[in-house]
C-alpha cells in the first residue's frame, strides 16, 4: 500500500511493550544517509515501546543484498526475539534496481519462515532520494519507527501463540508438551 495513504506506525494501535524483548537491527551502508536516519527511527521506536537499550544490537552490512545473511547472523548466533532490516535501494538506469529488491524480498521472507523468527522489513525502495528521505524521518514518517513497530508486534503475536500452544500442551513444533511414554514402560536405556 502506498505510505501517503496508510502510516503503519499511526494506524496500526497501540504498540504492545517491548521491555522484555531483545532485537537485532542489520542496516546496510548504501545510502547511508538515508538508513542512518531508518536506524534512527527504529531505535526510537524500540525505546518508545520499552525496550531498554541494552537489549537493541546494531550490526552493518555493505549492501541491501547482504540484509538477509545479516539477518541470518543474528537468528544464527544470538538470542534476539526479532530482526529488523534497513536498506535503502533507489531506482537507477538500469534493472539492477529489481533484481535487488526482489532478492532482499524473497530472502527476508525464506529466513523468517526457516528460522520462525520475526524479520521487519525496513527497505525503501523509491524512484529517487527525495522519496527516500520522506520515508526517512520526512514527511511520510519514518519507515524504521514502522518496522520496529511490526517487530514487537510480531514477537508479541509469537509469544502469545507460545502460551496458547503451552496451555494445550504443544509446543511449537508440534510434538506434545508432555514426554509420550515409551512402548517398554520407560525401560529404554541408551548406552
Amino acid at each position: 500500500m502506498a505510505t501517503g495513504l496508510y502510516n503503519f506506525s499511526k494506524k496500526s494501535g497501540e504498540v504492545p511493550s517491548a521491555a522484555n524483548m531483545r532485537f537485532g537491527i542489520v542496516v546496510a551502508t548504501w545510502n547511508s544517509n538515508v538508513t542512518e536516519r531508518l536506524l534512527e527511527g527504529a531505535i526510537a521506536g524500540l525505546v518508545k515501546a520499552g525496550c531498554h537499550e541494552s537489549n537493541i544490537s546494531v550490526k552493518y552490512v555493505p549492501g541491501t543484498v547482504e540484509l538477509t545473511l545479516g539477518a541470518q547472523f543474528f537468528a544464527e548466533y544470538t538470542d534476539v526475539d526479532a530482526v529488523i532490516v534497513l536498506g535503502c535501494v533507489i531506482q537507477g538506469d538500469t534493472r539492477h534496481f529489481d533484481f535487488v529488491c526482489q532478492s532482499v524480498t524473497q530472502g527476508v521472507t525464506q529466513l523468517m519462515i526457516s528460522w520462525n523468527m520475526p524479520i521487519a522489513f525496513g527497505v525503501l525502495t523509491t524512484d529517487n532520494l527525495e522519496q527516500a528521505m520522506d520515508r526517512a524521518g520526512g514527511k511520510l514518517g519514518n519507515k524504521g519507527e514502522e518496522a520496529a513497530a511490526t517487530a514487537i508486534q510480531m514477537v508479541a503475536l509469537q509469544n502469545e501463540m507460545d502460551l496458547a500452544s503451552e496451555a494445550n500442551g504443544v509446543r511449537r513444533d508440534n510434538t506434545p508438551a508432555t514426554p509420550t511414554p515409551s512402548r517398554d514402560g520407560g525401560n529404554n536405556k541408551v548406552n
